[in-house]
């Protein structure tokens, strides 16, 4: 025992004339009852006089390493195969319009290898409105968002209706779904009329923001009821401001002076001949720029309520206003849109449960000692050497004091 790493012995000393036999043997059996209570694994030795007791610990340790290892293996597994049931899509709802999780309604949509992609779970998203707040101007940090809430309508097939929120990191819930929040803008809702005065196009459009303070850019596309095809593309100013360059941006992102303003193009939109087009993107190249700086042309400027005439007598545009009757200001002239990521993980369930085994596999194998302590009682004339050795698996600070 004395070449192990810790050891040390004392001398007992006995009355002259005492037996050994009894004094040894209580001690031994102190010392294994000792261990026992130390959650050891203890062995006793009796051999030609001399009594021992072994004890071992610690093989929680290397269970734990086996757990840690193989929780790893499930991981990998877990995320390998529950990878090809997972799907992430994009969609765009705009106040009062529903989203029906169907391939068609998504703006994008990236299935795993085994999503089937019509037998998606049934069920819609009404939004209901959109809620925003904004620090006013003036103060410290104006214009910044406080909160941004999407009201939401949700309706499983063969359920009743259901109110629902979304937040920024808040998602909903729905179907084995996780619905998120990604974004928000205006929709302006334009109305195109043709020479003859017949609705061509009535909607009401997403512009995409493209600053804090939500100047937007949008595309709209006629594709039917004039004697070309017709583009236009612009921007919208929820608060709209001059440049020092003359151009306009908007100086705040509620509406407080709504101004949207529009360059025309007409000729081939590019769509007939089957190739996908963004909705948010207007291909010129086989088009006539009809307003606009480059040709010297004003552009189309229009207020909520408004209407102008399209150039060359095409007809007229108007910007609805979206307020109810008898408000005041423009609140609520413009609609809003949301756009949602929605995101199944199939295998989220067993990732997390694989990985809580293999944290706590980790623990153990970190924190649980690997270690075998001896205990010797030899007798010697009137005297008791009782030795103590120890020794661990590794570094072990506290083996002198187990």
């Amino acid at each position: 025992l004395e070449r192990l790493a810790d050891f040390r012995s004392s001398i007992v000393e006995l009355a002259p004339g005492t037996s050994t036999d009894a004094p040894a043997t209580s001690a031994i059996d102190a010392a294994a009852e000792q261990l026992r209570r130390g959650g050891y694994r203890v062995e006793r030795y009796d051999a030609r006089g001399t009594l021992s007791v072994s004890a071992e610990r610690g093989y929680v340790r290397e269970t734990g390493n086996l757990v840690f290892h193989t929780a790893l293996i499930g991981v990998l597994v877990a995320v390998g195969v529950g990878g090809g049931f997972t799907y992430t899509g994009q969609g765009v709802i705009i106040e009062g319009g529903t989203f029906v999780n169907t391939l068609l309604d998504y703006t994008s949509f990236n299935p795993g290898r085994f999503v089937d992609e019509e037998t998606l779970t049934p069920y819609s998203l009404t939004l209901d409105d959109f809620s925003v707040t904004y620090q006013p101007s003036g103060e410290q940090g104006a214009g910044q968002a406080g909160d941004f809430i999407a009201h939401l309508t949700t309706q499983l097939a063969g359920e009743s209706p259901q109110k629902g929120e979304v937040r920024v990191n808040h998602p909903l819930d729905m179907a084995g779904d996780r619905v998120y929040l990604m974004g928000n803008g205006y929709a302006p809702t334009i109305t195109i009329r043709n020479a003859a005065g017949d609705v061509v196009f009535s909607e009401s459009v997403p512009f995409l923001a493209q600053d804090t303070n939500m100047t937007s850019l949008g595309v709209i596309k006629v594709p039917d009821g004039m004697p070309e095809q017709l583009g236009l593309v612009g921007f919208f100013y929820p608060t709209q401001a001059p440049l020092t360059t003359g151009a306009f941006a908007s100086a705040y992102p509620a509406l407080i002076n709504p101004v949207i303003s529009l360059d025309v193009y007409e000729g081939d939109l590019g769509i007939d001949d089957g190739t996908p087009r963004s909705v948010y993107a207007l291909a010129t190249s086989d088009m006539t720029q009809l307003t606009g700086r480059k040709i010297d042309v004003k552009s189309l400027e229009l207020a909520p309520g408004e209407t102008a005439d399209l150039p060359n007598g095409l007809g007229t545009i108007t910007f609805e206003n979206e307020s109810p009757a008898g408000a005041e200001g423009y609140e609520q002239s413009v609609k809003r849109f949301v756009s949602l990521s929605i995101h199944r993980d199939a295998a989220a369930t067993w990732v997390l449960a694989f990985a809580v085994l293999a944290v706590l596999g980790l623990l153990a194998a970190l924190f649980i000692p690997r270690r075998r302590l001896w205990v010797k009682v030899t007798p010697d004339g009137h005297t008791l050497r009782i030795e103590y050795a120890g020794l661990a698996r590794g570094e072990d600070p506290a083996l002198g004091v187990a």
